[in-house]
Order: C-alpha cells, then sequence, then structure tokens
C-alpha cells in the first residue's frame, strides 16, 4: 500500500462536485418516485412528510459530515464506540416494537432507527482501531481484537432482531479488512464463518417451513442440531474430529501445513454452527418466508412469493421508456406492496422503465468511482480505511437492491439508500457521503 503524507488541512472548502452531483441526482429521483408511490404530493401524508424531513436533517447531516475535519473520529473513536453502545442497548430498553422487532425510538414528532446511524460509526471505529495495528495488521491478534469490538454491536442488533444492518455492515467491514492488507488467510475464515452460519440458517430454515421433510431420519437428526443440546455436543465432537482427520490426511501425504491453520479452521466451523444456532433463534416467521421466496419464488404466489413477482411485473410493464412519472398501474394501485421501501426500484422500472433504472444504477457506480478516487488521493491511512468501509456499505446496498428484482439476492428488507423511503437510512447515508467530502476536501493536494 502506498504510503500516505500528512498535509494542512487549507483545501477543507474545497468539494467533489461530481459525487456531489450523483448525490443529488439520486435524492431528486427518491423523493419523486416516493410521492409516486404513495400518490400524493401533500405533506398532510405521512410518508411525504417524513421523507422531506429526513432529506432536510441528512442535508444537514452531509454538511456537518464535511465541516468536521474527518480525523476526529480517529482520535474519540472510544467515544463514537460508547454512543453506538448505547444507542443499541437503549432501543432494546425503550424501543418501539414493531413488526416483530425492537428497533426503533418513536418520539411524538418523529422516529429513528438506531442500528443506520451505527453503522457509520462502525465503520469509523473499525477503521481507527485497524489505522493504529500497523505492522501488526496482519496478526491474528486484529482480527481478535475487531472481533471483540464488533461481537457485542452485532449482538446487540441481532438480539432486536434487525437481519439487515448485519447483511449490510458485515460485507462492508470485509472490504475493510481487505483494503487494510489483512492475512488472506483469516479474511478465508471470515468467509468460511460466514457461509457456515448461512448454510445452516438456510436449511433449517427451509425444514423448518416445510416439516414433512423431518419424517426422514437424517433431516431430522440435522433439525435436531439447532435445538437438542445433545445433538449440539455430539456434532461438534464429530467436527473437531474431522478436523484433525483433515490433518492426519494431509501429513500422510507429506504435505506439511502448521496445525495451527486445522485448529483455526475447526474452530470457525464450530462457531459458524453456533453462530448458524444463534440466527435460528433469533429468526421470525417472515424472515423465514423471505429465504422461501428466494429458494423458490413461484412456490407460493398469493404468499411468500408475492411481492418479488409483483415487482418484476412492474419492471417489464415499464419497457424501455417507462410510463412515465406518477402513471405507474402496477404501483400506484397497490398490487406491488412496500413499493415504497423495500420495493421502490419496481416503481423506477415501470415509470422510468429501463432508462430509468440504469440512469439510476449508473449513477450509482458513479457515486462509488468518485468515492474511490477519494479514497487513494486521501492524505492519511484513516481516510482511506474510511472510504473503503463506506464504499462497501453503498456496493451492498446496491447489490442487494438489484438483486432482489432479478432473483439473484433474498429480499432482504434493505432500503435503497437516497431513493428508498426511510428518514434514519437517508440521514446515515448523507452522513457518510458528507465524511467522504471531508476526506477530499483534506486530500493531499496535487
Amino acid at each position: 500500500m502506498a504510503a500516505f503524507k500528512t498535509v494542512s488541512a487549507s483545501g477543507r472548502s474545497r468539494m467533489d462536485y461530481i459525487l456531489l452531483g450523483a448525490m443529488i441526482g439520486l435524492v431528486i429521483i427518491g423523493a419523486l418516485c416516493v410521492m409516486s408511490a404513495v400518490n400524493s404530493f401533500s405533506l398532510t401524508n405521512g410518508v411525504v412528510r417524513t421523507h422531506l424531513v429526513a432529506l432536510v436533517l441528512g442535508s444537514a447531516a452531509f454538511v456537518a459530515g464535511w465541516s468536521f475535519n474527518y480525523q476526529i473520529y480517529d482520535e474519540q473513536w472510544k467515544a463514537v464506540y460508547g454512543v453506538i453502545l448505547a444507542l443499541l442497548v437503549g432501543v432494546l430498553l425503550f424501543g418501539s416494537y414493531q413488526r416483530g422487532s425492537r428497533s426503533w425510538f418513536v418520539f411524538p414528532f418523529f422516529s429513528m432507527q438506531p442500528s443506520e446511524i451505527c453503522r457509520v460509526c462502525t465503520i469509523l471505529v473499525a477503521a481507527a482501531f485497524l489505522d493504529r495495528r500497523g505492522r501488526r495488521i496482519r496478526d491474528a491478534s486484529t482480527l481478535f481484537g475487531l472481533g471483540c469490538l464488533l461481537v457485542p454491536v452485532f449482538g446487540l442488533i441481532m438480539m432486536q432482531p434487525d437481519f439487515s444492518s448485519v447483511v449490510v455492515t458485515f460485507p462492508a467491514l470485509l472490504v475493510l479488512l481487505y483494503c487494510t492488507g489483512v492475512n488472506v488467510f483469516y479474511l478465508g475464515l471470515i468467509g468460511l464463518f460466514a457461509g457456515v452460519t448461512g448454510f445452516f440458517t438456510i436449511t433449517w430454515t427451509y425444514i423448518y417451513l416445510h416439516p414433512e421433510l423431518a419424517d426422514y431420519w437424517l433431516v431430522h437428526a440435522f433439525y435436531e442440531l439447532a435445538h437438542n443440546p445433545w445433538y449440539m455436543v455430539g456434532f461438534s465432537a464429530l467436527i473437531t474430529l474431522a478436523g484433525y482427520g483433515a490433518w492426519w490426511f494431509f501429513k500422510q501425504l507429506r504435505i506439511f501445513l502448521p496445525s495451527f491453520y486445522f485448529v483455526l479452521a475447526t474452530l470457525v466451523v464450530l462457531a459458524g454452527l453456533f453462530g448458524g444456532i444463534f440466527v435460528d433463534h433469533q429468526m421470525k416467521h417472515h424472515q423465514r418466508k423471505r429465504i422461501e421466496t428466494f429458494l423458490a419464488p413461484k412456490s407460493d404466489p398469493k404468499g411468500a412469493g408475492y411481492n418479488v413477482l409483483q415487482a418484476q411485473i412492474a419492471m417489464g410493464a415499464g419497457g424501455v421508456f417507462g410510463k412515465g412519472l406518477f402513471s405507474g398501474t402496477q404501483s400506484r394501485l397497490g398490487f406491488v406492496p412496500e413499493r415504497h421501501t423495500d420495493f421502490i426500484l419496481a416503481v423506477v422500472g415501470e415509470e422510468l422503465g429501463l432508462w430509468g433504472t440504469l440512469s439510476v444504477l449508473g449513477l450509482y457506480l458513479l457515486i462509488l468511482w468518485r468515492i474511490i478516487v477519494v479514497a487513494y488521493s486521501s492524505s492519511d491511512r484513516y481516510g482511506y480505511l474510511v472510504c473503503a468501509g463506506i464504499f462497501g456499505m453503498f456496493f451492498t446496498y446496491m447489490l442487494v437492491n438489484f438483486g432482489m428484482l432479478i432473483g439473484i439476492v433474498p429480499v432482504a428488507g434493505i432500503p435503497l439508500p437516497f431513493i428508498s423511503y426511510g428518514g434514519s437510512n437517508l440521514v446515515a447515508s448523507l452522513l457518510a457521503l458528507g465524511v467522504v467530502q471531508s476526506v477530499y476536501a483534506r486530500r493531499i493536494k496535487a
């Protein structure tokens, strides 16, 4: 990684106008599509009023993020971490219970989802921790220390439960780790953990939704892993024996790999097993149905698969040029559920057509490109890492939302920043880009 030079902040008033223009373009498209989705322009409509208020607050957050020197988060990262924990504990104690989760603070005139702000703050904290590791960045102790910081955060989020926040934050942190220069072997272990956890979660969910499969003894035994402690202990012993067997097999082939690798891999698989058990116990029925919809969207076209199928119909109905703003039928007549939140792209596709959808995608790609440019022009390592994490966050948002409509990603209840209705997400997203602008304003002078 190229060395960074420390420079003065004389260029702090400078702004990346390409990034700003792309952001404004998405915000305008988003506001129009939200109004069209709820069929209202009036401030008396709660959705319209909330979205516009969030836009004002988000604009203030963007200006604040740009104006403040981003390096203050590096210096005060422990205080930022304390704020994260306080918000997440607070919402569990005092938050409002809605749709099967306790994720919102509800006040007299507005509500707030703290996990949205905490996502950006977690990136700032993780970047500060990794920035301090220096030459020890490739040591296992680095991942262990970062894990000790992140486990309480993810644990509190899962207790709400808010799986969508984990879905967005985890890949962003992986991008951050990769850009830091963490040992690729350790990144592989993280991927193994995520894969094992996902495998158990998806498989148990499918069995749960299709109980007739439990008539087969092997399927029944597999399902009992998540519910019977004796099965858990027995399977853990089998995993341990398999790890030892793999080490012995490689040794017989005279492939001498450090036993430490096999021990770590075994522990990661065991951690994935218990991670899957934890997720399985926290998952709600509607979240399980989302996984089933992903695996077989046409198996229940009037139930779990209805949302995705109707969204795809709306996208197809728009054609190349669309039906025109405020002229969509699938969305405005209510055939597409959650059209102003999870499936806002269906509104874009039906009313603005293929060209409108590609325009939204192009603006997102433009934002991602500018974040990369800002990262490489950063005056210090911390700014580079912050931009890397924010890049990972927006890339995940884009991938999940566009992937949902073409069926390659499960419906995750994740908004599309700047486009979807969601005040907390809009404020947090504008704050994140404000921080990127702060890095740009204090970049290395050409």
